[in-house]
């Protein structure tokens, strides 16, 4: 019987070590089987979890910064350390780290123009209807005659004076800081400021930059970019109406069901 089952080369005083041998080796195997079959089946699973978590957290960033269109997640070269950056870049222009940076100067000397160009083209209008001036409309000021010098040497001088500053601002973008000391007075001697666009001392009369600095760049952001919007107004009015923002805003005032934009 059992004899009959054991090959001629085992001893048969050995056999019932050799069985329990090999039950071990055969358990050992089906152990190690399961155990990567376990996890080969388990493997997905984390995967998946992991995603989810990933999803999870996108999802609690996004809704936590506010974004232009809300559900849509910011590009990823818009990570929200900019002033007033609602992830707008719909033609990814900005995808370019050093066209961004280029953008970013444009866009902040756009709205400081439009703030000055706002209030220049409402403040005559203002003072000359309320009686404390008598100053053109912007849309004539060209064709002013009271100014100190006439309009062809003044717009070579605003060209000059400007070409200056523009040329130093753009070294300061390529170089950060080395614009700081004024070549002709020595002011901001020193200074070791590296923001570019938000020059300090001779720039910052009233202190400000020892003040909350990001959010008043966030307030010089919003505001110019209303500003600019608001320029555009201003010039559409001009061309449909040939007045001045006052006037135009004085008869909406006055009669807004039919002084408006649809008529």
């Amino acid at each position: 019987g059992l004899d009959a089952r054991i090959p001629a080369h085992t001893p048969a005083h050995k056999t019932p070590s050799y069985t329990s041998k090999m039950a071990s080796i055969v358990a050992t195997q089906l152990s190690v089987g399961l155990t990567q079959k376990s996890a080969v089946a388990t493997r997905p699973r984390v995967a998946a979890k992991a995603a989810r978590a990933v999803i999870r957290t996108s999802a609690v960033a996004s809704a936590a910064r506010p974004v232009w269109m809300p559900g849509r997640p910011a590009p990823a070269h818009l990570d929200g350390s900019l002033p007033c950056d609602y992830g707008f870049d719909p033609l990814s222009l900005g995808k370019d780290p050093e066209q961004l940076k280029w953008f970013v100067q444009a866009e902040l000397m756009h709205c400081r123009w439009a703030m000055l160009g706002l209030a220049g083209c409402v403040a005559p209008e203002l003072l000359t209807k309320i009686g404390m001036a008598d100053l053109p409309n912007w849309i004539d000021a060209g064709n002013w005659d009271g100014y100190w010098l006439g309009a062809g040497p003044l717009f070579f001088v605003q060209m000059a004076m400007m070409n200056w500053a523009e040329i130093r601002r753009w070294e300061d973008m390529k170089n950060p800081g080395s614009m700081n000391e004024d070549p002709l007075t020595g002011a901001n001697k020193g200074d070791t400021n590296t923001d570019v666009g938000y020059p300090k001392g001779l720039f910052d009369p009233m202190g400000y930059s020892k003040k909350d600095v990001e959010k008043l760049k966030r307030k010089e952001i919003a505001n110019g970019r209303l500003a600019m919007v608001a320029m555009v107004g201003v010039f559409t009015q001009a061309i449909t109406t040939g007045e001045g923002p006052v006037a135009n805003l004085s008869a909406h005032l006055a009669d807004p069901g039919h002084v408006n934009i649809f008529m």
